[in-house]
């Protein structure tokens, strides 16, 4: 079986003939730019400057000769735009040197000035009229959005102001996404797209850093706050956003139909190290039945598989997840409270596929010995591997400054478990 076979099979909980490997398929699956130039290194491939074609998170481009020697099954079709709203595919490149000194090569309208402090403030469509939209701090290693909040009147808050950047889905898009979409097929790997614009209250996106000048709740504890205080707010915008989510889905299923395997439908966030941040009631009354229009209409129309992202302790929410259809959960941070890799397969294992959960970025990635991090990769893939429905992927993206050594190690556990 190829690649995209193994997922296939994987999806659908039967057991593939080896495990499938995803790094770099979704904007939550990703390399930071300085770990591609090391593994590029350690495996001696050619040493050019790395692409960062994800620039809010200073993700690296998996070129394919990477991707063949990390044995990776998945490739990920991202939009046209980044998240600062330039182009980031199908666009020209320019040299950048990061503050750890890197050389990189990042989109051409990757516009930013040096603050005083030597952060980097960068500016939305690469404008520099107007105020910025992230910084990246002196020490940091990606971005972080600036709040941009105009004064709150609530008298005059119009939903359509936090609607702004979803737009019915145009021609020169679709273009974009039955050509990337027909290029990646030939691949003979399985392939996630994230098409957009189905994120409800993903606070990464809530302060609108691809806007010049956003308007509406864009403040994101003003937001969280506003799901108490101003749920009829709220409802509009994702009753909206619902609509024209399905409509688009509808437009771009006429030109690419089932030559996709699974859709990043969702980042947004429930849970913290200990708990959730919102209770299920809440989670049922206000984002429930949007997701479930959008996952039904997945299931009734196409093959695709819905991906959802949810970081933090959700386990209470796992039967949540499943009954508003999804049928992918990432990252699995098996790190936090009641995230068992044990419990969690045992419980949800037939319903849910677990897309990561391979290793732990937070301690054991980032701080373990390369033998610890070899036996708990062994461990979780025993645990979640069985009859299917497990894809390999690090809880969350795998950031800059992992010992080398220590993704050497979960990469041999990868290896040792496939029977290489």
């Amino acid at each position: 079986m190829n690649s995209r076979e193994n997922l296939k099979k994987t999806l659908n909980h039967h057991q593939p003939e080896r495990l499938v490997v995803d790094f770099g398929g979704t904007a939550v699956t990703g390399i930071h730019c300085l770990t591609v130039k090391n593994l590029r290194n350690y495996y001696h491939l050619d040493n050019h400057p790395v692409k960062v074609i994800e620039p809010f998170q200073m993700l690296g481009e998996i070129e394919e000769d990477l991707r063949e020697a990390l044995g990776i099954d998945v490739i990920g079709a991202y939009g046209k735009n980044s998240m600062f709203g330039f182009a980031n595919s199908e666009c020209e490149w320019k040299p950048f040197t990061s503050n750890w000194g890197q050389q990189l090569f990042v989109p051409v309208d990757f516009n930013f000035i040096k603050a005083e402090d030597s952060s980097l403030l960068i500016f939305p469509e690469g404008d520099e009229t107007v105020s910025p939209c992230a910084r990246m701090p002196k020490s940091g290693y990606f971005f972080d959005a600036i709040i941009r909040q105009q004064p709150i009147d609530d008298d005059k808050l119009n939903p359509k102001d936090n609607l702004e950047e979803f737009t019915p889905v145009d021609r020169a898009s679709l273009d974009y996404w039955e050509r990337t979409i027909c290029q990646l097929t030939t691949s003979g790997k399985g392939i996630i797209a994230s098409l957009g614009g189905t994120a409800l209250g993903d606070i990464a996106l809530v302060p609108g850093m691809q806007l010049k000048n956003p308007k509406g709740i864009r403040d994101v504890a003003e937001w969280y706050m506003s799901t108490v205080l101003r749920p009829d707010y709220i409802h509009s915008v994702f009753e909206k956003q619902t609509e024209l989510a399905i409509e688009n889905f509808k437009r771009i299923y006429e030109r690419i139909g089932n030559q996709i395997d699974a859709v990043f439908i969702c980042g947004t966030d429930f849970g913290t190290q200990e708990s959730t941040f919102c209770s299920p009631d809440q989670f049922s009354e206000m984002y429930l039945p949007y997701y479930k229009r959008i996952n039904d209409w997945m299931h009734q129309h196409t093959a695709w598989k819905s991906f959802k992202h949810s970081c933090g302790a959700v386990e209470s929410f796992m039967p949540l997840f499943i009954e508003a259809g999804f049928d992918i959960i990432n990252p699995v941070q098996i790190n936090a409270k009641g995230m068992d890799p044990r419990h969690l397969k045992n419980a949800y294992g037939k319903e849910l596929v677990f897309w990561g959960g391979g290793v732990d970025t937070q301690k054991m990635l980032s701080f373990g010995t390369p033998a610890e991090v070899k036996k708990q990769v062994l461990e979780n893939c025993d645990i979640f591997a069985q009859d299917g429905g497990f894809v390999f992927n690090t809880v969350h993206n795998i950031q800059a400054n992992v010992p080398i050594e220590n993704l050497a190690a979960m990469l041999e556990a990868i290896h040792e478990f496939n029977g290489f």
